[in-house]
């Protein structure tokens, strides 16, 4: 098998780059295909966690909020897997984000499930382990221009 691919490739390698192209792009898309389903399953599990409210919050806007167990602080969980967690005032307006996600390879609503999770049942540790950065709409228009990096 081996010997019959190595003399194709040498006597037609025009045919032998194109096959490879067609493999690659054959992956790519098994690729895309898994993501999306894994992306599904994690949203999905999120939507089962969240309350009634949360639900149909998160349906209007991929977000949600959730009221931390020790200071009754309310806190905004975005659709993402990092930098998506803002502390709100009682206006809805962010006061301070806070970046902490658990390890692994995660998808969004894994992580969104993580946090939403570590707010309600733990908040002091998961705040203790947090980096904060500013909410302030100015302040995340400069931060924008920079690349992104994990927390």
């Amino acid at each position: 098998m081996i010997v019959q691919w190595l003399t194709f490739a040498a006597h037609y390698p025009w045919r032998w780059q194109a096959e490879m192209v067609r493999k690659a792009q054959r992956l790519r898309e098994r690729h895309k295909a898994l993501q999306a389903t894994k992306d599904a399953r994690g949203i999905r599990l999120l939507r089962e966690w969240l309350s009634p409210e949360q639900r149909a919050q998160f349906d209007a806007s991929r977000c949600f909020d959730v009221v931390g167990c020790h200071t009754g602080r309310r806190y905004r969980i975005r659709h993402g897997t990092a930098t998506n967690v803002h502390e709100i005032d009682d206006a809805g307006r962010p006061v301070m984000g806070w970046c902490f996600i658990p390890s692994g390879d995660l998808v969004a609503g894994d992580v969104m499930l993580a946090q939403k999770i570590a707010l309600e049942t733990n908040e002091g540790a998961a705040l203790e382990v947090a980096k904060k950065f500013s909410a302030h709409p100015s302040a995340r228009a400069n931060l924008d221009a920079l690349p992104r990096r994990a927390c």
